[in-house]
């Protein structure tokens, strides 16, 4: 069977850190918890688990914390924990289950991240995530002629789900560290990008939209970047002139995710936010339908709850007009559209 090394990075948890560890109680031979310059009493709570506390000096990089805590790690695989995760008992036994019969050319493994009621960046209740990672990797050779070595990790899909059960948005944390990388290294990935753009259509306030619109118009001006980042930009600087009321810069912006193949919910519903605020209602009712039948690059609320919502306003500010039976069937299509928002669930997988 093959032994484990759970490692985490940790600051400031002493709420969640127990509640982890006791979870994860008998599925590890090793733990190792690198500790990123806690306030409260996190470090006490981990050595009551392990010998195994170190410090790391915080430098805004997840990745830098987790390969110094990875590089501890001795035993045959490592799974990656953070505080705010949780194992519980069915799951448990399948992850032992899983050191049963888990074969060593297996180098990876996914499980499924399940999210509570405080969604972070998820499209879905759960998505596969790789969790558990093999630390030694053996090279083989593939192919029988013109023989070369296998460089993709082999990967296995399981059915463990890891519940993640944050007390908040970690929106304003991350937000400042991808700034802060922008402004450093003058350009991020493509996957950051677009994780930014979502966390930014999800949980960003008016200043964190205008700081990323900003970003995004140097990255438009000054790097090459794939079409599908092109349209997430356009979405999100149309956002941001609906938020500064700018008609001009939300027309240009949505121009080219309005019509032909490139349609989406996200400017659809941002349309129909910005009608909704200057009066326009019957213009604002069309595009909140419209959400309804259109896909979402990047939120996909905009595709469900939130149009609902909309509908529901236009129809309650309609009926303000009437009077009689007319407004009367007015405000109960707000309620209905209101109770539809209300009863409207993130689908359970992510696709």
């Amino acid at each position: 069977m093959p032994s484990i090394s759970v490692c985490m990075i940790v600051k400031n948890e002493a709420k969640l850190l127990s509640r982890c560890l006791d979870s994860l109680e008998g599925i590890y031979d090793e733990l190792i918890i690198a500790d990123t310059g806690s306030t409260d009493n996190t470090k006490e709570i981990a050595k009551r688990y392990t010998k195994q506390v170190y410090d790391f000096k915080w430098v805004d990089d997840f990745s830098k914390a987790r390969n110094y805590v990875f590089g501890k790690a001795t035993k045959d695989y490592i799974y990656s924990a953070d505080a705010d995760e949780i194992l519980d008992e069915e799951n448990k036994a399948e992850f032992l289950k899983l050191k049963e019969v888990l074969l060593p050319e297996i180098e990876i493994v996914q499980m499924h991240y399940a999210e509570n009621d405080i969604q972070s960046v998820l499209n879905a209740r759960s998505e596969l995530r790789p969790k558990l990672f093999k630390r030694l990797r053996h090279w083989t050779w593939v192919d029988p002629v013109h023989e070369t070595i296998r460089t993709d990790p082999v990967v296995f899909d399981s059915d463990i789900t890891i519940l993640h059960h944050p007390e908040s948005l970690h929106a304003s944390r991350d937000f400042s560290i991808f700034e802060k990388s922008y402004e450093q290294d003058g350009r991020l990935s493509t996957r950051i990008y677009q994780m930014y753009i979502r966390e930014l259509f999800r949980a960003g306030d008016p200043e964190d939209i205008k700081r990323g619109c900003d970003i995004f118009r140097n990255v438009l001006k000054n790097e090459a970047i794939s079409d599908d980042l092109y349209l997430d930009i356009y979405c999100l600087l149309a956002k941001g002139a609906s938020i500064d009321e700018n008609t001009s810069d939300l027309l240009k912006y949505s121009a080219q995710l309005i019509g032909g193949p490139y349609q989406c919910a996200e400017v659809a519903c941002i349309l129909g936010d910005h009608f909704r605020r200057r009066g326009d209602l019957r213009e604002a009712m069309m595009w909140y339908e419209a959400c309804l039948q259109l896909p979402c690059r990047i939120d996909i609320h905009y595709h469900g709850d939130l149009p609902l919502y909309g509908l529901s306003k236009v129809y309650n500010q309609l009926a303000s007009y009437e009077s009689g039976p007319l407004a009367a069937e007015l405000k109960e299509k707000s309620i209905s559209y209101r109770i539809q928002a209300e009863s409207w669930k993130l689908p359970d997988v992510q696709v």
